[in-house]
């Protein structure tokens, strides 16, 4: 407990240190870097959305660098397959006998951060190879089944504008996403610095601060950071209030919502909160840190009801008014 309070205590200036690597490459969007931060030592999962040429793909890999983890990017496309993401099995011979047997190529999955581009424009059949990986860290293939390396990132990223020719993420593998990030333009003064930044020069000078050892170790110590019972029963409360099930829901909620979020949101809350906290300097989780990533734990496992879009009520309105009535 001792060495995981010392790697505790070390975070916050990990942070600050990963940060200003990061900012060599990408101006501004501090904040969504801190989420894939928390995201990464919760062990969870990533879906961005955000238009073209907003620098996704360099972000993710720019991390991948400064962490010192293999990167792999998968474009999705509508004629991928799944084994062109999990790997195939290839006719080989031995030279020593001529003998031929079966040897099994590893897909671009095994990697530590795997950026998932436009997941949405490929059928349902291939998006479902990464459900196993995302939940279990395995990839089975034939009658074999293959660890995948730890630490395990996926981000996968969708364009919220191009809808001709895609497939929406069926629920189940909506859920398995921790996070569900949207991604804005830039202000005036950071496009500005975009604009006169040499990026791939920039991308060339990102150090490695620290490796995957240190970041399995920070993933298991931040496991062990304790949270109070009030901190837990304002996470329940949060998600449970999602649910127009119940007879004591608010009229609001049996008006806008379909289905509500799962018991897996109220665990990846309080997964989030204890990340949060421990990458601020603080080794137990508050209701604010709840809060703070309540929204993009829950918009994407709230469905709303016809009435609620003929209103113009989108699940981060839904989720704004339960903290308020909560808080």
């Amino acid at each position: 407990m001792k060495k995981n309070i010392s790697i505790l205590e070390k975070l916050p200036q990990i942070k600050q240190e990963i940060t200003q690597e990061i900012a060599k490459v990408i101006i501004g969007q501090d904040e969504i870097i801190e989420k894939l931060l928390i995201a990464l030592i919760s062990n969870g999962h990533c879906l961005l959305e955000g238009v073209p040429g907003l620098a996704k793909t360099m972000m993710v890999s720019t991390m991948a660098k400064a962490l010192s983890l293999k990167f792999s990017r998968i474009q999705f496309t509508p004629d991928l397959m799944p084994s062109d993401i999990t790997g195939t099995d290839i006719l080989a011979e031995n030279k020593a006998d001529g003998k031929r047997y079966f040897e099994y190529i590893k897909g671009p999955i095994f990697a530590n951060v795997i950026l998932a581009d436009e997941i949405n424009r490929t059928p349902p059949k291939t998006q479902a190879a990464l459900l196993q990986a995302m939940q279990e860290y395995q990839v089975t293939a034939g009658n074999k089944t293959f660890e995948l390396d730890r630490p395990f990132l996926v981000l996968a990223t969708q364009n919220p504008i191009e809808q001709e020719g895609t497939y929406p993420l069926p629920e189940a593998q909506l859920d398995r996403f921790m996070f569900y990030l949207n991604i804005d333009y830039p202000t005036y003064e950071e496009e500005k610095k975009i604009v006169k930044n040499d990026t791939y020069a920039a991308l060339n000078a990102v150090n490695a601060v620290i490796g995957t050892e240190e970041i399995v170790q920070i993933q298991e110590a931040v496991k062990e950071i304790p949270v109070s019972d009030h901190v837990l029963d304002f996470s329940v409360k949060i998600v449970r209030a999602t649910r127009s099930q119940y007879k004591d829901s608010p009229e609001y909620i049996k008006k806008w919502v379909s289905w509500g979020a799962g018991p897996r949101a109220s665990q990846y809350l309080v997964y989030a909160a204890r990340s949060r906290a421990a990458l601020n300097g603080r080794l137990t989780p508050s209701v604010d840190d709840v809060i703070n990533v309540a929204r993009i734990v829950l918009q994407h496992r709230i469905i709303t009801s016809f009435s609620a879009e003929a209103e113009n009520i989108n699940s981060q309105k839904i989720i704004t008014r339960i903290i308020s009535d909560l808080s």
